[in-house]
């Protein structure tokens, strides 16, 4: 069992994710260790932007002003998922895992964001040019890393 969910167990936190260029990548991980339904509730793919809406409650404004891969979007990702699974802890990641991207929005950039009782942490990352099996391995242990991080700074 993995630290973290030692750490959620005993708070008696659930976790819930809610992710897109990861692929359901982030909740494999997280109900990969067993007895993990103790502490992960609910996790969503939205790859695409009318899933983000309908399931996650992002706003058109959110993705027509800033695109899919930002903190805005990452930021309502994780609220959605949050309010939506009745959650403690909900992380998201929207992403360019590549091939591809923009002058503006590079191969590499994923954005991450951490809802809990205090409300939302954003962060994006500059992966770099990995290669899209590494970008999205990275995006993965990354948002485990901040989920970590939310669940030792819970309350008991």
């Amino acid at each position: 069992m993995s630290a973290l969910h030692d750490v959620a167990r005993s708070k008696g936190l659930v976790l819930a994710t809610a992710e897109s260029c990861t692929g359901g990548m982030l909740a494999a991980a997280l109900t990969d260790p067993a007895g993990a339904s103790d502490v992960f509730g609910w996790g969503v793919v939205t790859y695409s932007d009318d899933a983000k809406v309908a399931l996650l409650g992002v706003t058109r404004a959110s993705l027509r002003d800033h695109g899919a891969v930002s903190e805005e979007v990452a930021a309502e990702m994780a609220t959605g998922a949050r309010s939506r699974s009745g959650a403690h802890i909900a992380a998201s990641i929207t992403g360019i895992a590549g091939p591809g991207g923009s002058e503006f929005k590079p191969e590499g950039r994923v954005c991450f964001g951490v809802a809990d009782a205090r409300g939302v942490q954003v962060q994006t990352v500059e992966f770099g040019a990995l290669g899209r099996d590494a970008v999205r391995r990275a995006a993965r242990d990354h948002a485990l890393g901040l989920l970590a991080q939310a669940a030792e700074s819970a309350p008991a």
